[in-house]
């Protein structure tokens, strides 16, 4: 049982050094917390981030359901959505995204074709099967099987 909690005292002092030299060493970078991407129809949006993607939505303020969307992507990193986008957004799979990892890129595929959504599939350079789709304002997803 001492092991154990001497084990124990071990980690945490471990921890909280590591913590301690993060935040003191620089920037003092901890970890990933959210991506906002603004958004020109919020409801569209929302349906698609919650019944396309499958992100579970999170409660936001009463003061601004009707501006904002926020949703859990697991590991307690979000994405929120940010209503009043005017400018058309441009993105290809070379350029600006976001990837995604899925338990079964041919699921996906299916799933994806059923719902008619447009997407480009590609085999990448390690063997990899990607496949890129854009949310209704062109934001462009890269989905990757989950190894």
């Amino acid at each position: 049982m001492k092991s154990y909690i001497l084990l124990f005292l071990a980690f945490v002092s471990f921890h909280n050094l590591a913590a301690q030299s993060a935040s003191n060493n620089g920037f003092g970078y901890l970890g990933f917390n959210h991506l906002a991407l603004q958004v020109k129809d919020m409801e569209a949006s929302k349906d698609f981030y919650t019944n396309v993607v499958g992100l579970k939505p999170i409660s936001v303020p009463d003061s601004l359901k009707a501006i904002r969307g926020w949703f859990d992507t697991g590991n307690g990193q979000q994405l929120h959505l940010l209503a009043g986008r005017t400018t058309p957004v441009v993105n290809d799979k070379n350029g600006g995204h976001f990837a995604i990892f899925v338990s079964s890129i041919e699921a996906a595929e299916k799933f994806l074709s059923a719902r008619k959504t447009p997407f480009h599939k590609q085999v990448r350079f390690d063997g990899v099967t990607q496949i890129y789709f854009a949310d209704p304002d062109g934001y462009l997803i890269e989905v990757n099987q989950k190894k």
